[in-house]
């Protein structure tokens, strides 16, 4: 973490390197072939236990209590607001829209996140993301427009699935404004694992109390192997791994909404992998949304480049 904070571009990497596992966690997702609401208990269980076993691993982390006793209040809200809110959101809104569509509108969080920051602490909006942020608004309107002709059609699950991952999006950007104080007093692996931790219950209660569904971990040895393989896969990778270096990235680099604008080169990756191993099509709407959500990184880019060179 020290040297994420010396170098701002290794906290940028991480940023990506979270982006790419992000990417791929809808298409582990579907290639379960378990409900959202159970998926997102049996996610988190595993994976926010990786990161407990993580944390427990290096010294600076070992002490789990001493956040809970200095901000419990603000870690367990956020954690039961963020983590359990936003991924039950998340993963349930595979169950109405397709991988593509779920990528796509999950990536309005930088959106938010900018937002946030601003109400929060006052952090003006640039030209630049201004910019980026209206191309990737304007994926997303496309993307809503495309699950509203959908519900004309006489079909209601697509935007159902458009609506539960914008809110999945709020959810996830609220929580990662609101918490970075505190991994800045402890660190991101620490912070990481506790909320993950208690996201995890507060999901395993949630879905047992309203779906009826009471996730035991032993039974995961009765599953097909496709199911075990695709649930440890978002565990270590798209859960421990991922949820690492992009909380603990997006605590690190100087600027938290330029950081999480480099989350709107998701959609692509989890479209690719959508399109060539699920076999899932592509519409035109899609397909230009997808390409303005896209857009919107260069942009933020590029329009800094320029100002520059007219500064100079």
């Amino acid at each position: 973490m020290a040297l994420w904070h010396r170098y701002g571009w290794v906290a940028y990497l991480a940023v990506f390197i979270g982006v790419l596992g992000h990417a791929s966690a809808e298409f582990f997702a579907v290639l379960s072939e378990i409900g959202g609401p159970e998926l997102s208990v049996w996610r988190f269980i595993l994976g926010g236990g990786g990161l407990i076993a993580l944390a427990l691993a290096f010294p600076d982390s070992r002490d789990l209590i001493t956040p809970l006793r200095t901000h419990s209040i603000q870690i367990v809200m956020l954690s039961l607001f963020g983590i359990s809110g936003g991924y039950l959101t998340f993963h349930w809104s595979l169950d109405f829209a397709s991988v593509p569509q779920v990528a796509t509108i999950v990536t309005a969080a930088p959106l938010f996140v900018g937002i946030t920051n601003f109400l929060v602490n006052r952090q003006p909006f640039g030209v630049a993301k201004v910019v980026s942020g209206i191309c990737a608004l304007s994926g997303i309107v496309l993307l809503v427009t495309d699950g509203y002709l959908a519900t004309l059609a006489g079909s209601f699950d697509s935007l159902i699935g458009v609506l539960m991952a914008l809110a999945s999006s709020v959810f996830l950007s609220i929580y990662m404004v609101l918490i970075r104080p505190v991994i800045a007093i402890y660190g991101a692996l620490r912070i990481t694992a506790i909320s993950l931790f208690i996201g995890a219950v507060g999901l395993w209660v949630v879905v047992g109390l309203v779906f009826d569904i009471w996730v035991q971990p032993e039974s995961i040895g009765s599953m097909p192997p496709i199911a075990i393989i695709s649930l440890l896969t978002l565990a270590i990778w798209n859960t421990t791994i991922t949820q690492f270096l992009w909380l603990g990235g997006l605590a690190a680099v100087p600027d938290i909404t330029r950081g999480s604008y480099l989350f709107f080169l998701k959609p692509v990756i989890a479209a690719l992998l959508a399109v060539i191993i699920l076999g899932q099509d592509l519409t035109i709407v899609q397909s230009i949304a997808i390409l303005f959500v896209t857009a919107s990184v260069a942009a933020e880019f590029l329009v800094d480049r320029f100002q520059s060179k007219i500064r100079n």
